[in-house]
């Protein structure tokens, strides 16, 4: 049995203490909120301490925190040489303290707290300073996850990067593409079927085999229509970049 603390009451935490407590091998042993009442809907009210001073001993502590608080609040826990990790897919290992030994648990989703997720699914990226600490780091992933995998700081980078573009920047089309059809009486829902095909698609293709649409086709007639019947200057220029991205792309094979 591994004793976990979790430092955090935000929407990684608050997954993570969900998933952590149906797992056989895990056994939560405390969780750091600022705000006891923020987690006392999952946490029994003992378990949930609001000062660092008051946290005791256990095998890994995970800090699931905002980026810009991971190094201050490292510093401020009140022990040294101990297994602490930080959920981020963007801050390097060493954002952490070096009073304790260090990691990271990495969990590559997106979480909303009122959306239940099957951790089983979800990648879990991991980085440790030692074979020791890495080996726990990864006892404790494959106890919720079937997709582990042993990523460095730089890599770390690169898919938090992919991730904004796959994830963030895709979601904010859907909303241009709701927004267009919104404006003309049109139904977003008629889109949901389209949307899921895309993105079943590259289960079995490249991206880039997958593409289709008029810009791939370099069918200037129906972009010009398209970039005429638009009123709104921002969707236009992002049509413009993204047309011209996959042209480009085209001309490189």
């Amino acid at each position: 049995m591994i004793r976990i603390t979790l430092i955090g009451s935000g929407n990684v935490a608050q997954h993570l203490i969900k998933t952590f407590a149906k797992s056989e091998g895990i056994e939560i042993g405390q969780v750091f909120s600022r705000k006891k009442e923020s987690l006392l809907h999952l946490v029994d009210s003992d378990k949930i301490v609001t000062d660092v001073s008051d946290l005791i001993d256990a095998d890994l502590y995970v800090i699931a925190i905002t980026d810009d608080a991971i190094s201050e609040v490292s510093a401020q826990l009140p022990f040294q040489n101990r297994l602490v990790v930080h959920t981020s897919g963007t801050s390097s290992i060493a954002v952490l303290n070096s009073k304790n030994r260090r990691g990271v648990f990495y969990p590559l989703q997106t979480f909303s707290k009122a959306k239940p997720v099957d951790f089983s699914i979800i990648p879990i990226c991991l980085e440790a300073e030692s074979e020791a600490d890495y080996t726990i780091l990864e006892t404790v992933a494959k106890s919720i996850s079937n997709a582990v995998f042993s990523i460095s700081s730089e890599q770390r980078k690169a898919l938090h990067v992919s991730a904004v573009f796959v994830n963030n920047f895709t979601n904010h089309l859907y909303q241009i593409g709701q927004e267009i059809c919104e404006e003309h009486q049109v139904p977003f829902e008629i889109l949901k079927p389209l949307i899921e095909e895309t993105a079943d698609k590259i289960k079995t293709l490249k991206p880039i085999d997958a593409q289709t649409g008029p810009a791939k086709r370099h069918d200037s007639t129906t972009i010009e229509a398209h970039l005429n019947y638009l009123t709104n200057q921002t969707q236009k220029d992002i049509y413009k970049i993204l047309t011209q991205s996959i042209q480009h792309n085209g001309k490189t094979l």
